[in-house]
């Protein structure tokens, strides 16, 4: 069964990788990681964790008066799910051209075009058995 792909805003980026420099963390801690780059107050940054928890993006665990945030999306299943949205909407779902787009916007490396090319032989003997 095909998992949801993960859809974070803007801001839900900026404080998923917050948490994920130091889990668990709190609320002011999270703000005062991304005070200088959002200049968001404590009130802002806590109801943004809030949500995230409400969403399921993030854990939280109450332990006095601190609420301790870990995350429960990984970098992998948040990039996967940018990733498939980009397809969906900006390349009406066909891999080619966003492969393509890719292949023609960045400097590639003969190490880099290696790498891909043994990604796409190993996904091919896959998809053979």
């Amino acid at each position: 069964m095909a998992q949801t792909p993960i859809e974070l805003t803007e801001a839900e980026w900026q404080v998923i990788k917050a948490v994920w420099e130091k889990e668990p963390c709190t609320a002011p801690e999270v703000q005062e990681r991304l005070k200088s780059a959002t200049n968001w107050t404590y009130s802002t940054v806590r109801t943004l964790m809030d949500r995230m928890s409400g969403k399921g993006l993030l854990d939280a665990e109450k332990e006095g008066k601190l609420t301790w945030f870990r995350s429960r999306v990984s970098r992998e299943q948040a990039q996967r799910g940018e990733l498939l949205y980009t397809l969906k909407h900006a390349f009406d779902g066909a891999m080619t051209p966003l492969v393509q787009c890719l292949l023609e916007t960045r400097g590639l490396t003969e190490r880099d075009l290696d790498d891909l090319d043994a990604l796409i032989r190993e996904r091919r003997k896959r998809t053979k058995k």
